[in-house]
């Protein structure tokens, strides 16, 4: 962990880091050494699928930590969560993220009554998270969510869009700025095969874990480029319309190696900047890809 901040500070010029996940341990450690290495931290717990109450009382304990990081002089924006609709149970049918996006898919979640379970979840995160944290409060919002923005002091959006054009970025985003308060693409990035970027936040939905080895289905090329100039475009495009920042996903995946053998290669299918090699069994490095490089020459012309 300390060697992946060291490089994403140092190698890829970042000024802040994505802090996500469900082990509060791991969140308090990775923020915390953000934070003494001189990071802005955005952090954001994801337990998923858990009854509300215990995912309200994970987001209390992991702003807690993120308040005491703040008082002690680091930059820390808390965000209460990530597309509740996937990750929270009890906002649309299914046991787990996969069956909820099936459903969705197949038009089985009421869209009325979806909207007023998203916002009351919404309402109660907002209310724990000011409760626990006097900092900036945000929440990572899936594109198109309907969000009451008045709650939170930055608007958040996980921005996956692929246009041919850039004025179609500048339109879509141009509806977030309308609140009047600073809008963070809170996740953006695409996959690592040729036409990835059209398929956006579900691009990774090209490999078969069914099999005793997963294998990418399809006939896919991969395309570091692909990846590399994507970043590059939006980037460019965030600059432009002075955006408050925007964050890459993700650094590394682990559970989603490279191999030379296109249908065994996960990394395809994984958004992340560098590609993880498997040593053994149990040991892996990782190297970075064209989209590492990319993003390092975008931060490196930005002040911090």
């Amino acid at each position: 962990m300390r060697t992946d901040i060291r490089t994403i500070r140092d190698r890829l010029h970042a000024n802040t880091l994505a802090v996500f996940g469900d082990g509060v341990d791991r969140l308090k450690a990775t923020a915390s050494e953000a934070a003494e290495r001189g990071l802005h931290v955005y952090l954001q717990p994801r337990l998923g699928d858990r009854p509300q109450r215990e995912i309200l009382e994970h987001l209390a304990e992991t702003g807690r930590h993120a308040e005491r990081l703040r008082r002690q002089g680091a930059r820390v924006i808390l965000s209460v969560g990530c597309e509740f609709v996937l990750f929270v149970p009890g906002i649309v049918p299914g046991d787990n993220a996969v069956e909820r996006i099936e459903n969705l898919s197949k038009g089985k979640a009421d869209p009325k009554r979806l909207r007023q379970r998203l916002a009351d979840f919404i309402n109660r995160s907002a209310a724990v998270g000011r409760s626990v944290f006097q900092g900036p409060l945000t929440y990572g919002a899936a594109d198109g969510d309907q969000v009451d923005w008045n709650l939170f002091d930055i608007v958040s959006v996980n921005y996956y869009s692929y246009f041919r054009r850039r004025s179609g970025y500048v339109k879509e985003l141009a509806a977030y700025q309308r609140w009047g308060k600073p809008v963070l693409v809170s996740e953006c990035g695409a996959c690592t095969y040729e036409g990835a970027p059209k398929a956006g936040g579900m691009a990774w939905q090209v490999v078969d874990y069914s099999k005793p080895q997963e294998e990418v289905v399809g006939n896919l090329v991969r395309s570091e480029r692909t990846q590399a100039d994507y970043l590059s475009t939006v980037l460019e495009v965030f600059d432009s319309m002075n955006l408050y920042g925007a964050m890459v996903y993700q650094f590394v995946t682990p559970d989603a190696p490279h191999r030379r053998e296109p249908r065994l290669d996960l990394d395809m299918a994984s958004y992340s900047l560098v590609k993880t090699i498997k040593d053994s069994p149990s040991r892996w490095h990782w190297e970075p890809k064209q989209s590492f490089h990319a993003v390092a020459r975008q931060f490196a012309r930005r002040p911090h």
